[in-house]
């Protein structure tokens, strides 16, 4: 069985959606922070016809030169996101408008993340996981769940009836 470079896989991804004017390409290391992919390429693209020419070349390039066919694709019917899953890689392209609203960068900056290309996963592992920890007791401490308020509706509702 042979081993899958996704590290590989997302630089050349990479390159094919600059190859094919896709606009703001990044790599986001997630290895150790989810079990869907170790990397995600994300990348724009200003129209539908750039969208499915960029997602064509990457599937063709992937199954051809690496025999790497995908797992599954989503958003075939939509115009404005594609997704393809190559196991270890997760590659969306976006219109920008779609990318704006959806903010991928943001929410995996939330498991202080940066992209691939600046840190390496060994370092973003180790962090994620208090990371989280700290984002999980700030909201609790925002909205704690008042029991005396419950209690007290609960019985004047069955006091009623």
């Amino acid at each position: 069985m042979v081993k899958i470079d996704f590290w590989e896989l997302a630089k050349h991804a990479k390159k094919i959606a600059e190859d094919k004017k896709g606009e703001n390409v990044i790599i986001i290391d997630v290895t150790g922070q989810t079990a869907i992919a170790n990397y995600f390429v994300i990348i724009t693209a200003v129209s539908t016809p750039q969208i499915n020419a960029i997602s064509n070349e990457i599937e063709k390039s992937f199954k051809y030169d690496f025999g790497v066919p995908p797992v599954r694709r989503e958003g075939s019917s939509v115009q404005t996101w594609k997704v393809i899953d190559f196991g270890g890689i997760l590659i969306h392209i976006m219109h920008p408008d779609v990318r704006m609203r959806y903010n991928l960068e943001k929410i995996w900056q939330a498991y202080d993340n940066q992209p691939a290309e600046k840190v390496k996963s060994e370092r973003t592992a180790k962090k994620a996981p208090r990371k989280m920890k700290r984002l999980v007791k700030k909201t609790a401490k925002k909205t704690p769940f008042k029991k005396k308020t419950v209690k007290k509706n609960f019985v004047k509702k069955s006091a009623k009836k």
